[in-house]
């Protein structure tokens, strides 16, 4: 008499039913007779008889047969998450004999992301499952239909995030201190929302919980970086860090920087930049600045100082000390 067939459970597949499947995806149909010793195949659906030939049995594709039985675990899927884990596993080589072959899930610890679009939708995907922080560095302010653009994907997925609870810390440059577009922007958002100034900031930074992060990759905005490195990302949430406890208070109480001896917080930065001698150019392009407005305010250090030329200029700017005080 023949031992009636062990009770077990679809993910559990016993051994006669497990080679049975797979002779059956390889040759394409079983005889009935067969399933003699694997009737489970049967009861759980994954062989049914031949149209043409009632006596065999034709298996159910393992990726149709997958997707039925996940559906039916809809229903109970705050007890059935673990189960569907065993399906998974269970059916993955059945379906790389049936051909539907897939490469393990691997998400690669740097990734360069091409395009506004591509890049702006890995930002808005990270941002989806941020909970808790996100720490930002915005060096420039774009202009025109570019901003818009980005103000408009933005400003929605940043409120959700302060809607879940979490918290948004953001550096901008002094130059955008009184900007109304800027201030305006922190006013419509609803939640822990703090911005800081600085003189001089990295390139732009943007890093969601403290685990995966995005910079740039060209000078353009054009690529970008996608960091998923732990000890890269630590790395950037320590100079955030840093430059945050250096930053004045912008939003959403500013605290006005004082001047020095006559001297502005600006015309203080332009004076370190001056002494290392650096171009109108380049000092307008590390503070934010149009060459004009740089010259304007490197003409009235000059004045107050009392300078007649760009070398004695140099000098004046050491021998005044508004240097020393600001490191004090």
């Amino acid at each position: 008499m023949t031992a009636p067939h062990p009770a077990h459970s679809v993910e559990d597949l016993c051994a006669a039913g497990s080679e049975l499947y797979e002779r059956a995806l390889r040759e394409g149909r079983v005889r009935s007779a067969d399933t003699a010793e694997a009737p489970c195949l049967v009861d759980f659906g994954l062989l049914h008889p031949a149209v043409e030939d009632p006596s065999c049995l034709e298996p159910v594709a393992p990726v149709v047969a997958l997707h039925r039985l996940l559906q039916k675990s809809g229903d109970r899927i705050a007890d059935e998450r673990r189960r569907e884990a065993r399906l998974t596993a269970a059916f993955e080589p059945l379906m790389r004999i049936d051909g539907h072959q897939t490469a393990p899930a691997h998400t690669p610890a740097i990734s360069v992301l091409s395009g506004s679009k591509r890049i702006n939708q890995a930002i808005t995907d990270a941002m989806a499952h941020t909970s808790r922080e996100l720490l930002t560095i915005q060096p420039h302010t774009h202009t025109g239909e570019r901003r818009q653009k980005a103000e408009a994907v933005s400003l929605d997925r940043d409120q959700a995030l302060l809607d879940r609870g979490g918290r948004i810390r953001t550096l901008y440059q002094h130059t955008v201190r009184h900007s109304l577009t800027v201030l305006a922007r922190y006013e419509r958002l609803k939640g822990d929302v703090e911005t800081r100034s600085l003189d001089e900031l990295t390139d732009r930074l943007i890093v969601a919980d403290r685990t995966i992060a995005f910079i740039p990759a060209d000078k353009d905005g054009t690529l970008a970086l996608e960091v998923r490195h732990p000890a890269l990302v630590g790395y950037f949430v320590t100079v955030f860090d840093r430059l945050w406890r250096l930053a004045t208070p912008m939003y959403p109480e500013a605290v006005q920087r004082p001047s020095l001896k006559g001297i502005t917080p600006r015309q203080r930065a332009i004076a370190t930049l001056l002494i290392e001698g650096h171009t109108d150019a380049v000092i307008a392009e590390r503070l934010g600045l149009n060459v004009r407005t740089a010259r304007v305010h490197i003409a009235k250090l000059a004045t107050t100082l009392g300078s007649e030329s760009r070398a004695q200029l140099g000098y004046l700017i050491g021998r005044s000390g508004i240097l020393d005080d600001q490191e004090r």
